[in-house]
């Protein structure tokens, strides 16, 4: 994100924490990356369409609680975001329990084990270093290229590969660690 960006949108969420009227313009610039993100998790559309409205509804609700940290206003929505899904499939799966027949635990057992794996790699991201955590959102949450990044960024495509390459090291090492 570039400085004059960054700074637009953290302007854009101070003038939405003082006037939750404001929160329309974060919703628009960010509905649909936050969207992408979710269905391509999900793959339900109405469960997409759901979630979605769910992850705007909660930033809303907790705009005036988000602190600027330097990262975009995105990443906060994405750390919602699987939240959001990470609650619906432990909901899904304790549903599963209660109607199905104990043959069926393994199963459930496994999908507890990808969500746990997936929460521990988003919080093992959010302790990264500001400039591979931004890496890292951008080349796998927003799918940009490394060129995009480069631009974006000001950096060159190797400064980006190296930032990336150490940022994998990094979540690799930290996921490894437990």
């Amino acid at each position: 994100m570039s400085q004059a960006t960054e700074s637009d949108e953290r302007l854009l969420i101070e003038a939405a924490q003082n006037d939750p009227s404001r929160f329309a313009e974060l919703y628009e610039q960010n509905f649909h990356r936050v969207y992408a993100y979710v269905a391509r998790r999900v793959r339900d559309r109405a469960e997409t369409q759901e979630l979605t409205a769910q992850v705007f509804q909660k930033a809303l609700a907790n705009l005036g609680k988000f602190k600027w940290r330097g990262s975009p206003f995105a990443a906060w929505l994405y750390r919602i975001a699987s939240n959001a899904i990470a609650d619906r499939a432990k909901q899904k799966i304790r549903e599963s329990t209660d109607q199905t027949d104990p043959s069926s635990e393994s199963s459930t057992a496994t999908d507890l084990e990808a969500v746990e794996r997936r929460a521990r790699l988003f919080r093992a991201v959010e302790r990264l270093p500001e400039d591979q955590r931004r890496v890292i959102v951008m080349r796998f949450a927003d799918e940009k290229s490394i060129r995009e990044i480069g631009e974006e960024l000001g950096r060159s495509e190797g400064a980006v590969k190296q930032l990336q390459f150490r940022a994998l090291e990094n979540l690799r090492n930290r996921l490894n660690e437990k």
